[in-house]
């Protein structure tokens, strides 16, 4: 309790919960950009309806796929340090994707994006946790954290639809480049690093994970062009032996 009592004082609370609430706003008004962005990047980039679902397919299932692999991460590599790689990985594909010339690079880019959020995200909240002492203190930076959900979803929805009429759908993701920079410097001037735990990371059984899901999700958006008799449709939904 008393290391962080000190780590508070020095490190000052206040630019800590900053750093933090800021970044998970990042990710959240991302995937609202993201969403009203899509008719603009269809016509933009020539896109089927079947593969626009991949914007955020491909997000998701790299999200969801890899969360728990960034979060050990995080335990066994020190949570700062995890916190500044999601942080690059998410501002440096958010710049890819708003330099997309095709489909394909902006679905690659999208992928990744979702790979630096499933670092970034379970970072905050543990660096949030070991930063602030059980208490008010804890429970007033967690109700702002928590807010931040809330406002980042509604802001990104009117901001994402305000850049892709006023602007351009790519000026939603350029957006993230000045404030990942800036987290970036403020993460390594503020954040202190914590304690590290030993195990290991099961890299290949979590990669094998999310693509074992993304042939299941690519079988189903398949049928809506090529219907359920399709040999690669059926080839992505078949049971795999264990």
């Amino acid at each position: 309790m008393a290391r962080i009592t000190t780590l508070e004082a020095t490190r000052g609370p206040g630019a800590v919960l900053a750093v933090i609430v800021v970044s998970n706003l990042m990710i959240v008004i991302d995937v609202s950009i993201a969403i009203t962005g899509l008719p603009k990047m269809r016509e933009s980039l020539d896109i089927s309806a079947a593969h626009l679902s991949w914007v955020h397919n491909a997000y998701a299932l790299a999200f969801g796929g890899l969360l728990l692999l960034g979060a050990r991460a995080g335990d066994i590599l020190g949570r700062r340090r995890m916190f500044i790689v999601g942080l690059a990985l998410f501002t440096m594909a958010s710049l890819v994707i708003g330099l997309a010339p095709s489909a394909a690079w902006l679905l690659a880019a999208r992928a990744v994006q979702g790979a630096g959020a499933a670092v970034l995200a379970p970072s905050t909240l543990a660096l949030l946790s070991t930063n602030f002492a059980p208490g008010p203190a804890r429970t007033r930076a967690l109700s702002y954290y928590t807010s931040a959900i809330g406002v980042g979803a509604t802001a990104g929805l009117v901001l994402g639809g305000l850049f892709a009429d006023l602007v351009s759908w790519r000026a939603g993701f350029f957006i993230n480049l000045p404030i990942g920079v800036a987290l970036f410097v403020a993460a390594r001037r503020y954040l202190a690093e914590t304690p590290k735990a030993a195990g290991k990371l099961d890299v290949v059984g979590a990669f094998t994970s999310t693509l074992g899901m993304g042939s299941l999700v690519y079988g189903i958006v398949r049928t809506a062009e090529a219907g359920w008799s399709d040999t690669i449709t059926v080839a992505s939904l078949a049971r795999r032996p264990s």
